[in-house]
């Protein structure tokens, strides 16, 4: 039987007959001319969890915009409580429980339930009956879709409605049935959900992102470099585990491995009083901002900690780049040229003072070697990272869903940048013994990682020694820079010693010969489609250009992190698309969501662009879009098959 037949008859067990091909076929064509769902772009969240679930529960601003549009009638107020009904049902729910009598109560229930379910019936316009139903709680299902498709002018109908809502409230379901409605408009109100990368390091709470964003489905994910690391601490890489660790120490967020994850970090914490106990560690005392600590809280235990990983990681370091010469690291390994007699070290011929000169765990002879107390500790660490449940859970499930980069709905998406040379061309870096550049260097970054954690319980995972590069290196795609200057920042003053020059691609991005290179090589439309990245934290309101080249560039990190609080005004961006638009939305940063429920004042979100489409988008434009047209060909063809009789109908209608 020909491969054709082969798949027609596989095809025909889920469409048996010529009605039912008929019918899919008839639902899949009315799919295509829908609008095109919402899309929400963010970056760089940098484990600020409470900011990141603000924005989800808002849909970045989405839910009020929409408020706003279709009750224009109601006053501010009622439309704030309304918004903040569908964001903290629970916490609203409870606070006017305890102000209100049980009959005033019931009164402020009844008015938010009816404009939610006239909000419910705008948002599941562009949806499918069939997809609403999927995201309709099983507890009310039938109730919220009569409420939602049923009219409420004529009379009969009106009695009707009025009927179902009474009775929620006389069975006393009525608080239960808000919550579940919110979380269906909230559900709904955004179509999918794009990270260019960065969920991981600085802030304290990356772990509770991962359990939010693990239990969402419509969700993608490209990687960062902080994400890499993460990847490579899963992977089993112990480079990468210390570099974790070292950063959790450096913004004093060490609760994340403990609290968050279960990770002992006791024998690290042992180790490291023992070798720098009467050491004040001075250039390693953490730093943060915020509500991360009291600035009078004394931190010198983390600095300890924070100081023995990161020797332990520069010795490690060293291994993987004497393993790997075609890394071109070698200016990485810096041990070996200090003096350690006399406190200096001497890099390009150029001798600097060491701002810290205590090394009691490198030998000067062979100053790359783990002091046997420093494996124990690497060695340990390693096998609670490979071994952790929830760790495991999180890295597969960025395995699952992220990548090096997407093309999505025309869109280029990727973290950092595409690695050019100072002459604009594709930077090339060698694997494997060939040569890799633009495309191809993404894709076989993301061929060794994927390796590098389906073998990370093998003896020899060299592969795991890519996160490094791809952490670090000149020809990552995450980094975007020459070199990174990790060892300098902590132990030389000089800042010309400290300098991290930036990858071409910032230099030359915005040149049309240079863009029309890059969108050949991924096979972009120039005309219509655009390039979507973070890495970068900018800011709108002090002049910083986040909308590049004719709008065909969006470089949307805002600084989300508190620990970019002296760096940016904001406290991120959202890149919205959906069937009419795109639109850059600027947020205020997020301090906690009680201040918020208390004055019913959503944080400030301000439209810094807004670029019309020249036509509205609809499904058929999409990637979802060219799926369902594949779908469409397969399934006239199975229907062509029927009727000539070259497959048979499994059953007669």
């Amino acid at each position: 039987m020909p491969y054709q037949n082969k798949f027609l008859e596989l095809l025909s067990k889920d469409f048996p007959s010529v009605q039912t091909a008929s019918a899919e076929l008839i639902n899949l064509n009315a799919i295509l001319n829908l609008p095109k769902g919402t899309e929400i772009f963010i970056t760089d969240i940098h484990g600020e969890y409470e900011a990141f679930n603000h924005y989800l529960k808002n849909a970045s601003g989405i839910i009020k915009e929409k408020i706003d549009l279709i009750f224009p009638h109601i006053n501010t107020e009622k439309r704030n409580r309304l918004a903040f009904f569908i964001y903290y049902p629970t916490d609203m729910l409870n606070k006017y429980r305890k102000k209100l009598d049980e009959v005033e109560f019931a009164s402020i229930l009844r008015e938010e339930l009816y404009l939610m379910i006239d909000l419910a019936k705008h948002i599941v316009t562009k949806y499918t009956k069939s997809k609403v139903s999927k995201t309709l709680p099983k507890e009310f299902e039938y109730i919220i879709q009569e409420l939602i498709y049923e009219s409420s002018s004529h009379e009969d109908k009106h009695k009707y409605y009025k009927a179902i809502i009474d009775a929620i409230f006389e069975t006393r379901r009525e608080s239960k049935f808000i919550l579940q409605l919110s979380r269906f408009i909230r559900n709904l109100a955004v179509d999918r959900l794009h990270i260019i990368g960065d969920i991981f390091d600085r802030g304290p709470s990356p772990h509770l992102i991962m359990e939010k964003i693990y239990k969402m489905s419509n969700v993608d994910i490209q990687w960062g470099n902080h994400d890499i690391t993460f990847l490579g601490a899963a992977s089993g890489s112990r480079v990468m585990i210390a570099n974790e660790i070292r950063i959790a120490a450096r913004y004093n967020n060490l609760d994340c491995f403990e609290d968050g994850y279960g990770i002992n970090l006791i024998p690290l914490a042992r180790f490291a009083d023992k070798f720098y106990k009467d050491d004040p560690c001075t250039e390693f005392q953490p730093k943060g901002y915020g509500s991360r600590y009291k600035k009078d809280e004394d931190l010198s235990f983390v600095a300890k900690i924070h100081k023995a990983i990161s020797i332990i990681q520069f010795k490690l370091e060293q291994q993987v780049i004497e393993r790997n010469p075609h890394f071109n690291m070698d200016d990485r390994c810096l041990l070996d040229k200090i003096d350690f007699e006399h406190g200096v070290i001497t890099i390009n011929d150029k001798q600097y003072n060491l701002l810290d000169s205590n090394f009691p765990t490198i030998n000067s002879e062979n100053p790359y070697e783990l002091h046997p107390e420093e494996k124990r500790v690497i060695d340990h660490l390693t096998q609670l990272f490979l071994h952790n449940e929830m760790l495991q859970k999180h890295a597969g499930y960025l395995m699952q869903n992220g990548s090096m980069y997407l093309i999505y709905n025309n869109n280029l998406l990727f973290h950092a940048d595409i690695p050019l040379t100072s002459n604009k061309k594709f930077l090339k870096q060698e694997i494997d013994g060939k040569m890799y550049f633009g495309r191809s260097l993404f894709e076989i970054f993301e061929q060794k990682i994927r390796h590098a954690y389906l073998n990370r319980y093998g003896k020899d995972n060299f592969d795991s020694d890519y996160f490094m590069l791809l952490w670090q290196g000149a020809a990552s795609p995450l980094f975007g820079k020459h070199a990174m200057k990790t060892f300098e920042r902590y132990f030389i003053k000089e800042k010309e010693a400290r300098v991290e020059r930036i990858n071409s691609y910032y230099k030359y991005r915005e040149e049309e010969q240079v863009l029309r290179m890059i969108y050949n090589e991924f096979d972009l439309d120039f005309n219509k489609s655009k390039i979507i990245n973070g890495h970068v934290p900018l800011d709108i309101t002090k002049g910083d250009n986040v909308i590049l080249a004719d709008k065909k560039i969006y470089s949307i990190d805002g600084g989300m992190s508190k620990e970019y609080a002296d760096k940016t005004n904001i406290g991120g961006y959202s890149l919205i698309s959906d069937s009419h638009a795109y639109f850059l939305v600027s947020h205020d940063r997020f301090e906690n969501y009680y201040k918020l429920i208390d004055s019913e004042s959503d944080i400030v979100s301000v439209t810094r662009s807004e670029e019309i489409n020249s036509r509205r988008t609809y499904v058929y434009d999409t990637n979802q879009g060219e799926e369902l047209k594949d779908r469409i060909r397969d399934l006239q063809q199975l229907l062509q098959a029927y009727r000539n009789g070259t497959i048979k109908e499994k059953h007669y209608d």
